[in-house]
């Protein structure tokens, strides 16, 4: 067994937003040399992998079917500190509700380990660059929103802890993806 610790991540991709960040992200953000996609965190840390077996599986997909897909729009250029820029959505509050819903439902993963007392929803564009980088990731990114995207599913990755050994590239793998339910305009009345 590898000294390298596993970790694993809820997170809503956006590929609407791979356009605008991408190359940014390749050479800002470990995550996406990883194989992370532009996302969204859902819930990080999530369960160790070699916990995640059938139940909890199961578990996933009946929490997110109950919860609506949604359509959401990155509309701005966010900054925390000087160290991440990010891109933030109009709206909150679904992400904030699927993040809410995963960590309720498990308890013991508290999300960026209870670092943070606010969560906010945003979509990392950078941090792993000079400040001169990342600004200029930012203004780069800028006149490229807003981003309309669809949250359609949610999507568990596994793999190596941020920060320990760098693994090759695609070092996280997609372990699986839970659809959300019907878009809440498709609800029946």
């Amino acid at each position: 067994m590898s000294d390298v610790e596993l970790q694993s991540a809820l997170l809503v991709a956006a590929p609407a937003a791979e356009a605008a960040v991408g190359a940014h992200r390749a050479r800002l953000d470990q995550s996406a040399r990883d194989g992370v996609p532009a996302h969204r965190t859902v819930l990080y840390p999530f369960l160790p992998p070699d916990e995640i077996g059938p139940v909890v599986l199961a578990e996933l997909s009946r929490l997110f079917a109950a919860t609506p897909r949604f359509s959401f729009t990155l509309d701005r250029v966010r900054w925390f500190g000087q160290s991440v820029v990010w891109l933030g959505p109009s709206d909150e509050a679904p992400f904030r509700n699927l993040t809410g819903l995963a960590a309720k439902a498990y308890p013991s993963c508290l999300p960026y380990g209870g670092v943070h007392p606010d969560v906010v929803p945003h979509l990392t564009v950078g941090h792993d660059g000079e400040p001169a980088e990342l600004a200029a990731a930012a203004a780069a990114v800028g006149p490229l929103l807003p981003i309309a995207a669809e949250a359609t599913e949610v999507t568990l990755m596994a793999g190596p802890e941020p920060g320990r050994v760098p693994g090759p590239p695609a070092a996280r793998r997609r372990v699986a993806s839970f659809p959300l339910g019907r878009h809440a305009a498709d609800q029946p009345r």
